[in-house]
């Protein structure tokens, strides 16, 4: 078991910076690496299926990225619990911070000690202010959210009621100048009012894993697309001729067809967006 206590100076950099950082924290497992993004996903206990499944969405599509994003949350039951699992379903190490002590006896809620256990051999950790044994009361929730906004890039807030916990998360995370993500709802939903409400008020919504991506600032990765043309046919001709960029003119004389016959291949090559026209000449895309 990796246990230990760690000090302020070698706190994350981003935990550093918040006006109440905790005097000191108790980890087991390993903290990822600082060169990740750390995203907070935070959300309803009683969430719906849509919560369930659009937090199971977005977080499926960050996996396999240029740069590793972490899944940071608090271990309760309903949105936590399900973003942790859907992290560790999607090969993303995962962050959970509980209202309580890390030891077995007192982790809260006790439903999820099995999953905290799978977050640690995933590679992820479980970390707390309180000491080892203390368990969870009313004022610790609160405290604690500040430990998950504070650390995070960002934080996800996938379902909220009007009045909820999880809009302390947010607002934390405002104060601390992170960047405010939220899930868009039905007006029916009383678990959408409190996420509407915060996109109506400037927090970006989303809906799939590259709108993540774009909110860090991630290029979207190109698809390694292999093209297949039938054999002897004009579009061939045409793409293997474009290894460099060349004028519609030349590139039809070379071709040694027809105006007539390369000229409608040309425009649908175009429409289907394997070559490009630009500047009087024609490229590959």
């Amino acid at each position: 078991m990796s246990r230990k206590i760690i000090k302020p100076n070698n706190y994350p950099s981003l935990l550093k910076q918040i006006p109440d950082p905790p005097k000191q924290l108790y980890m087991e497992g390993e903290l990822p690496s600082e060169n990740a993004l750390y995203l907070a996903v935070v959300g309803a206990r009683k969430f719906t299926t849509y919560g369930k499944e659009a937090c199971e969405k977005i977080i499926s599509g960050l996996k396999n990225k240029s740069r590793q994003i972490i899944i940071v949350s608090g271990l309760a039951i309903g949105i936590d619990g399900i973003a942790h699992r859907a992290a560790l379903a999607n090969g993303l190490a995962t962050v959970a911070i509980p209202g309580s002590g890390l030891s077995d006896n007192v982790l809260h809620p006790r439903s999820n000690v099995k999953l905290s256990k799978d977050i640690v051999r995933a590679g992820g950790c479980l970390i707390s202010e309180l000491d080892w044994e203390i368990p969870a009361g009313m004022h610790t929730f609160p405290s604690r959210n500040r430990i998950i906004a504070g650390m995070s890039n960002a934080v996800l807030v996938i379902e909220a009621a009007e009045k909820s916990g999880t809009l302390i998360t947010a607002n934390l995370a405002l104060e601390y100048n992170r960047d405010v993500l939220a899930i868009p709802g039905s007006i029916f939903s009383e678990n959408s009012k409190g996420t509407n409400r915060l996109i109506k008020s400037g927090a970006t919504p989303i809906f799939s894993g590259e709108d993540i991506l774009e909110a860090f600032d991630i290029p979207k990765e190109k698809e390694n697309l292999k093209l297949e043309f039938p054999d002897d046919s004009v579009e061939e001709k045409i793409y293997s001729l474009l290894s460099e960029p060349m004028q519609r003119d030349e590139l039809i004389r070379k071709t040694g067809l027809p105006p007539a016959k390369a000229n409608p291949a040309l425009s649908m090559m175009i429409l289907n967006g394997i070559i490009k026209e630009s500047g009087g000449e024609i490229f590959r895309v």
